[in-house]
């Protein structure tokens, strides 16, 4: 269970009237609410993207060929579960 925290932030009156615009249309049911979850949404975008950057580090040759030498493994060496 996540422990909520209370925190105090500065925000642009711009962007506090378009959360204010989405509570008065039940998007959310308050601010704490719209902001947390654009928070949470904004850093699942940013760990997707690392690990598309992580990925495009890969050797896409090397990693078939190792790909290719695990299927060509005989599964008679495979232990039992």
């Amino acid at each position: 269970m996540a422990t909520t925290m209370k925190i105090a932030i500065s925000i642009d009156k711009r962007v506090l009237n378009r959360i204010d615009k989405l509570v008065e249309n039940r998007i959310f049911t308050n601010r704490s609410r719209a902001i947390q979850t654009a928070i949470e949404e904004k850093i699942s975008k940013l760990d997707k993207s690392r690990l598309a950057i992580e990925s495009a580090k890969l050797n896409k040759t090397e990693e078939q060929q190792l790909s290719e030498e695990s299927s060509q493994t005989d599964l008679t060496e495979w232990p039992e579960y």
